[in-house]
């Protein structure tokens, strides 16, 4: 059997991974189209190839476009105006630029949402335009894909500068399978240059795919800072195949809505969520979950508001709702009190484990204690 090219051919991975750029390019212009502050949004799809593969899988721009449109449609319904939304295809290839013109203009695509811009920079040059661009930026937003054909050229201190005027977001897609491996003839001298970056020695990245991914997170946030928050979306073909997304925002919202997505696209990332509680029965063992084994330990250790909690959940990559079920388990089984800030108890079932603006009163409204 002939082995499909995987540059003409949308393949299973590559399909997971426009999924989730759509899915959550909606959550994000459904969350930024109604801000009130943002008067234009600046869409860049780096790597964005001719659009649709010869097997008629769509690329990521055709899936950025039909996501624009869902998110305007839901819009209007709403008799809610969208603000202007720009989208940027740059491929350093202009034979894939012409192709991706001509079936975005000959397709049924809509169009009439955005204003659509071709450009055919290298990599590394459109990078550096991009920083000075988004810097000058005034009640704009911008989100980033960048897609390469390989890791070459790729650093983490390019996330840092498009990153550092908080204006932006970022998803990176690393074919961590041919990175973390290396053949009897040694390291890529572009790979050497990378792992160097990230202060990982070959010997050390090359045994394992989960821990090297892990590595690279923890190197992208030392590189971005604790004010930006860094995630992965690991996709597995086999044991020895993973590719990677890698996810940046300096917002928390941002953060809450790529878990969501990440936990709609893929519950066994999510390790399957299951949580019996206290709640025995006689066809499931009693299991301890993750998240909550760290949430009493946390709450345990100081006063921890429902702002707090938020935060402490998301950043263990769970959600808000599980947090919730924890607690509400909790305090059917009297293991913890929820009090208000001004001292009195709350009634059951109210935990305000939800997203607040920074600074509002209601990030403090309530706060835990176990008995």
């Amino acid at each position: 059997m002939q082995k499909k090219d995987v540059k003409k051919n949308l393949l299973n991975h590559s399909e997971a991974k426009v999924k989730l750029l759509g899915e959550y390019i909606k959550k994000y212009l459904s969350v930024i189209c109604n801000d009130g502050y943002t008067q234009i949004i600046r869409i860049f799809d780096l790597f964005c190839g001719e659009g649709l593969y010869d097997n008629m899988g769509e690329g990521s721009p055709i899936v950025l476009l039909n996501a624009i449109n869902e998110v305007a449609k839901e819009s209007q319904k709403n008799s809610r105006a969208i603000p202007k939304i720009v989208c940027y295809f740059n491929d350093k290839s202009k034979v894939k630029i012409e192709k991706l013109k001509s079936v975005i203009t000959n397709s049924q695509y809509n169009i009439s949402n955005c204003e659509i811009s071709y450009k055919t920079f290298d990599y590394l040059e459109i990078v550096d335009s991009l920083v000075s661009q988004i810097d000058s930026l005034k009640n704009e937003k911008v989100f980033i894909f960048i897609d390469p054909y390989g890791y070459k050229g790729i650093k983490a201190s390019q996330i840092n500068r498009l990153m550092t005027s908080r204006k932006s977001e970022v998803l990176l897609w690393l074919p961590t399978q041919h990175m973390y491996r290396f053949s009897e003839n040694g390291t890529p001298e572009a790979l050497y240059d990378f792992l160097e970056e990230f202060e990982i020695h070959e010997s050390e990245a090359n045994k394992n795919v989960w821990k090297f991914i892990k590595r690279l997170n923890s190197g992208f946030q030392r590189s971005i800072g604790n004010n930006f928050y860094v995630d992965y979306f690991s996709i597995k073909k086999d044991e020895n195949t993973v590719f990677c997304l890698y996810f940046f925002t300096s917002h928390i919202r941002g953060f809450e809505k790529m878990m969501e997505t990440k936990w709609e696209i893929d519950t066994e990332f999510g390790k399957g969520w299951e949580y019996t509680g206290n709640r025995l029965s006689l066809f499931h063992d009693h299991k301890t979950n993750e998240l909550e084994i760290k949430l009493k330990e946390y709450i345990k250790s100081g006063i921890r508001y429902n702002g707090d909690v938020y935060r402490f959940t998301l950043l263990n990559k769970y959600l808000p709702k599980h947090a919730k079920q924890i607690l509400e388990d909790w305090q059917k089984n009297n293991i913890i009190e929820v009090i208000s800030s001004t001292g009195d108890k709350i009634a059951k079932k109210w935990f305000y484990i939800k997203y607040y603006k920074k600074g509002s009163l209601d990030n403090k409204k309530v706060y835990f204690r176990l008995k």
